[in-house]
């Protein structure tokens, strides 16, 4: 080897170094190169007897190439499950193949222990072809099977933490539900000649709402209920719903005016959250007991911010409540509430909802729901008790997918059908 150049931005002592470099990789005989390579070199006739060995690999196993030579065969090195797996993998591949590369297996060293390797073959061939050696390259394999199993390591270490994390989760949700529940009444009371149905949609298993809704009597003919919202969510919210469900339903049973109810409930949480952490919520109030006439009942309402109670008749017409007065409950010291009165004939409903139903986002264009389309909903149904409302709304709200993204709470109360007068044309 000649360089017909030198560089002359390399100072010439390291020129010396490199020349030195050279000439000892030009000293290197063939067989040199095969005894100390980095890796393990053998050749093995066709049944597997070991011919030729180096000296790294004979290192590696703390054989003697007496040991070896002509004694031993390839897979006499190996270990049981190697073994097994040259036998039914690695020899018929090579066969077939003509070589095979990069098979990790496990050689067994003179003092037992097991050496991780990467095991490369190729067939060399007469001129007709036949098979007459198998040449085997053997590569280190420990540092990469070390970092293999601390790779595993973490992988399981970061698959236990996500199983945690899943049962925590779950457990979460089962505590956050049974939160939830606590904050709702179990199931409606049974009220004489009225039908009551309810539902409550959760949009979020992992965080607790401030949706609310009771229904209780207050003596032998008058029944209050009461539906609203808390502003927020979570554990603080939940608190507020707490205390607002039992300051209602005290405030009903000692003065069970709509309008001193939420009166009431507008004193503590205004005393409670005005100081640091201001907490409100919307709210709608009433009182039902029999009217004067048969078959119909009297309902006065007063509403905190709260959106109208609808009114679903008969008739097939469906129109608000007017409730006046939009303050909500919480804020001011002294809101001046004001009620609101209207009659319930044999097949009316009066439905009290959150608003989560009418900001439901429907469509491409992500527009709400509305309360205009919420009253045509209700007044196109077929069947309009509280019941059947009830779970037509809640189909409804099942339709709206993501587009519902916050939690909704229903309350239906009616007079049934069934004691409407019966028509001319029943009576023939």
């Amino acid at each position: 080897m000649c360089r017909t150049a030198q560089n002359p931005e390399r100072p010439e002592g390291e020129e010396a170094v490199t020349d030195a470099v050279f000439s000892s990789l030009l000293e290197d005989t063939a067989e040199e190169l095969y005894e100390s390579a980095p890796c393990g070199y053998l050749s093995t006739l066709m049944d597997g007897t070991i011919a030729k060995i180096n000296g790294t690999l004979l290192d590696w196993l703390g054989l003697t190439r007496e040991q070896v030579v002509g004694r031993r065969r390839f897979t006499d090195l190996l270990t049981v499950g190697g073994k097994l797996y040259h036998e039914t993998h690695f020899a018929p591949l090579l066969r077939m193949q003509g070589k095979i590369g990069e098979i990790a297996l496990e050689l067994k060293a003179s003092d037992g222990r097991r050496l991780p390797v990467l095991v490369s073959s190729t067939l060399k061939t007469s001129g007709d072809g036949e098979p007459m050696l198998i040449r085997t390259t053997v590569f280190d394999a420990r540092q990469r099977r070390a970092y293999e199993g601390e790779l595993l390591r973490e992988r399981r270490v970061a698959e236990e933490a996500r199983r945690q994390a899943e049962a925590d989760r779950e457990r979460l949700r089962e505590a956050l539900a049974v939160l939830q529940q606590s904050l709702l009444p179990p199931a409606l009371p049974t009220v004489p000649g009225m039908e009551a149905a309810s539902y409550y949609h959760t949009a979020s298993v992992d965080r607790l709402g401030g949706d609310f809704y009771d229904l209780f009597p207050l003596d032998d003919t008058r029944w209050a209920f009461f539906l609203g919202d808390v502003c927020g969510k979570g554990p603080q919210a939940a608190a507020v719903t707490s205390l607002t469900r039992h300051t209602l339903r005290a405030a009903a049973l000692h003065d069970p005016n709509p309008v001193a109810a939420l009166t009431t409930l507008n004193t503590v949480l205004h005393e409670r959250f005005t100081s640091g952490d201001p907490r409100y919520c919307t709210t709608i109030f009433g009182v039902m007991e029999p009217g004067t006439d048969a078959g119909t009942v009297t309902v006065r309402v007063a509403s905190g911010g709260h959106p109208p109670a609808l009114i679903v008749r008969a008739d097939g017409a469906a129109d608000y409540l007017p409730t006046p007065g939009g303050l909500l409950v919480g804020v001011l010291p002294d809101p001046h509430f004001t009620a609101a009165e209207t009659t319930l004939g044999p097949g009316d409903t009066l439905l009290l909802y959150t608003d989560g139903l009418t900001e439901a986002r429907i469509g491409a264009e992500r527009e709400l729901y509305g309360d205009d389309a919420l009253r045509s909903f209700a007044a196109g149904l077929t069947h309009r008790g509280a019941h059947e409302l009830v779970t037509s709304l809640t189909e409804l709200l099942d339709s709206f997918g993501d587009g519902l993204d916050d939690d909704t709470a229903l309350l239906a109360l009616g007079v049934p059908r069934s004691l409407l007068a019966p028509r001319e044309h029943d009576l023939t």
